[in-house]
């Protein structure tokens, strides 16, 4: 299964960061992409008070041109995320579209980023955002894959229920910044690898230094044994990342921590 990673530069212009993603997914299915996975807030600057303004309800101009673009490219497209207007709540939401345009999954970011680092950065996604409360995967014709957002990724029983449902790769759009990304970015990825044994991919808006929230970027794919099968810098890129499901398998069987778990003494029971 061939997946392209797009990392862009997210700018101010709403429509302008669609055709930019456009451009880039076209690129992917030239490239013999099965699934183009876009970055967290693709289309807005990640800014509180930017969040509610670029806001679509269901079927807006982002969803709108993904699903038509899956369906015109026969690709699965992982929309990174946006914010989703529903019931006058905004939503940091991540939509899947099948190869027929379809909408196949939706995930509401279920972990708001509200730090406050000594020294770093600080930022409160619950003054703006409301939290998603699902569990989040879906069906393709390689398997099950799993979906979170950002955040998402720090809490481990997300990441395994989406394993014990039959997970072989979680997607996380994601936007860690200048103080997180260095120092758990790559590190989140091939833990959360090794842990679940399965893939892990990792979707960044490029670095913008004039942003008022600067991103990291260094998309990257991780296999279930830990070891990076690509990654980024900080500037514009499209990587591929072709997963042989053997590796998985191989890797489960050899080192059978799944299959041993000790469910007598303890369990990741979902709501």
């Amino acid at each position: 299964m061939r997946v392209a990673l797009i990392q862009m530069m997210v700018t101010a212009d709403k429509a302008r960061n669609i055709q930019t993603a456009c451009e880039k997914l076209r690129t992917a299915a030239r490239s013999g992409a099965d699934i183009a996975v876009l970055p967290e807030m693709f289309c807005c600057p990640y800014q509180n008070d930017c969040f509610r303004a670029y806001g679509e309800e269901e079927g807006g101009p982002a969803q709108a041109a993904l699903s038509a673009l899956a369906a015109e490219l026969g690709i699965y497209i992982i929309g990174g995320s946006i914010p989703e207007l529903s019931e006058g709540n905004v939503y940091n939401t991540s939509c899947v579209y099948d190869r027929r345009g379809k909408l196949l999954a939706r995930h509401r970011k279920a972990h708001l980023f509200d730090i406050d680092v000594a020294g770093g950065q600080r930022f409160r996604e619950s003054d703006t955002l409301s939290p998603g409360n699902a569990v989040t995967t879906f069906e393709t014709e390689f398997g099950t894959m799993g979906l979170c957002i950002c955040f998402d990724l720090r809490f481990e029983e997300l990441a395994r229920c989406m394993c014990l449902r039959g997970a072989k790769v979680i997607f996380v759009p994601a936007a860690f910044n200048m103080t997180t990304g260095p120092a758990h970015w790559e590190l989140l990825f091939r833990q959360r690898a090794v842990d679940n044994q399965c893939f892990t991919i990792g979707v960044s808006p490029a670095r913008d230094e004039t942003a008022g929230y600067v991103a990291y970027g260094n998309s990257i794919a991780v296999d279930p044994w830990g070891t990076v099968l690509c990654r980024a810098g900080a500037e514009d890129a499209i990587l591929y990342a072709d997963l042989d499901f053997t590796r998985l398998d191989a890797v489960r069987q050899q080192l059978p921590i799944l299959s041993a778990r000790r469910t007598d003494l303890y369990e990741v029971r979902e709501k």
